[in-house]
């Protein structure tokens, strides 16, 4: 019980802090505005951030399902209390950052909790789990890579960083060539198909806000949504030979 405390605790704490982050919000500011004092290309629209909601969720229910006699002493939950912990305390710690500007401090963190989830995800995999067990977790790392990403681009951009003679709308395009390949190649060593849906969901989020913008950035999204729901489709027909 003092487990399933801990982890309950924790997982509020995101919940709270998230929320004040919008609500009140921290330094005046919501997170979505902030998001946009910037124009990113490597930022999907709005109604892509509604991920969130799925991750808690899927979250919640998996601290809720240790709770049955069946499954409270499986060693999923033991081994995977502390990277949980780490990473709801940098997401808290991520949100102050971006509130109070700290951009630079901003990526740093966010790298710190990939790395975390990473470690979550794969700890939580070398247990065995069931597809439900593992489901939030592929979502959360799912999105945490396409948010590390969008977060260095904020950054950047924010530091009027010169591109390296590169134009705005050829590293977007960079960017997502090297996540349509990270997904694929995730995909392939994993057995994940989860982790590229999240993928595509946030590149035709691109797409769509960047539709009247930077045409190209759109329907380059949309085309490398194509190829990663294409590639998934091989790599299971592969996989099921």
């Amino acid at each position: 019980m003092k487990r399933f405390i801990l982890y309950l605790v924790f997982f509020l704490l995101v919940i709270i802090v998230n929320a004040l982050s919008n609500t009140l919000p921290f330094n005046g500011k919501t997170t979505g505005e902030i998001a946009n004092s910037v124009q990113v290309l490597f930022q999907p629209a709005g109604y892509v951030f509604s991920i969130w909601s799925l991750i808690y969720l899927t979250l919640g229910v998996w601290i809720l399902r240790q709770l049955p006699k069946s499954r409270i002493d499986l060693p999923m939950y033991d081994q995977a209390l502390v990277p949980f912990i780490i990473s709801c305390i940098l997401n808290c710690t991520w949100i102050f950052m971006w509130h109070y500007e700290y951009f630079a401090v901003s990526v740093v963190v966010m790298l710190a909790l990939l790395l975390t989830i990473i470690w979550l995800y794969v700890t939580v995999k070398s247990t065995g789990p069931s597809f439900f067990d593992l489901l939030p977790f592929s979502l959360y790392i799912g999105w945490i890579s396409v948010a590390t990403i969008a977060n260095i681009s904020f950054t950047l951009e924010y530091y009027d960083w010169n591109g390296l003679g590169l134009s705005d709308v050829t590293w977007t395009i960079i960017l997502l060539v090297v996540g349509t390949l990270f997904a694929l190649f995730f995909t392939k060593k994993e057995n994940d198909f989860v982790y590229p849906l999240v993928f595509v969901w946030a590149f035709i989020g691109i797409g769509v806000k960047n539709q009247e913008v930077e045409p190209v950035v759109a329907y380059t999204s949309f085309i490398l949504a194509g190829v990663i729901l294409i590639g998934m489709g091989y790599l299971f027909a592969k996989r099921s030979e």
